[in-house]
């Protein structure tokens, strides 16, 4: 799939998907760290999500590890590398990228990155990143 083009008032778009997902519950398969990273990404683009091919078909952790299987990712950074293209340096992210830290996606918004966990909306460093990705 690789990069596209961001669509105009993208940032104001960033600033709600991020509220919105302050406001969401963690749920596996529906709106967890792959799923919101991806509906970000489609919403800044207006692209359709690269979620719908593994949306609603896992409940668990175990489970989503299953569909990466069958998807024919061995891990999570394959299957970023298969929706989202050739990674970029971590540093080099800009607000509304998509970044890795260890096995959960996120995205960049500054000098920090917002990801979606059990426990809601987190941030961490950007520098603590393990990969990122051009949006």
């Amino acid at each position: 799939m690789g990069r596209v083009t961001r669509i105009a008032g993208w940032e104001t778009i960033l600033a709600e998907q991020i509220e919105a997902a302050r406001l969401r519950p963690f749920q596996w398969g529906v709106h967890d760290c792959a799923t919101w990273a991806a509906d970000v990404r489609a919403a800044l683009t207006g692209t359709e999500s690269a979620a719908q091919a593994w949306r609603g078909r896992y409940k668990t952790e175990i489970g989503a590890a299953r569909v990466m299987r069958r998807l024919g990712w061995p891990d999570l950074a394959t299957g970023a590398g298969a929706a989202l293209g050739a990674p970029i340096p971590v540093l080099m992210a800009r607000r509304g990228d998509v970044v890795m830290d260890g096995q959960t996606f996120g995205v960049c918004v500054g000098a920090s990155a917002a990801f979606v966990g059990e426990a809601g909306l987190i941030y961490a460093r950007l520098g603590q990143c393990s990969a990122a990705w051009r949006v």
